[in-house]
């Protein structure tokens, strides 16, 4: 059984407090097809973040 993420897309934004709600709203609709979303804090810039989307 092969349970390896592969990393569809990536794409640095304008840090947003509400953005979070999106990326939960996308992992609960689209799970059953194979999707995963991330969101997390660029390492360099604190008013950036780094949406990425994975299939699973």
């Amino acid at each position: 059984m092969d349970n390896k993420i592969e990393t569809l897309s990536t794409v640095r934004i304008k840090k947003s407090d509400d953005f979070y709600k999106v990326v939960d709203t996308l992992n609960r609709t689209l799970k059953d097809q194979n999707l995963m979303f991330g969101l997390a804090l660029d390492d360099e810039d604190d008013e950036t973040a780094v949406f990425t989307i994975y299939r699973t």
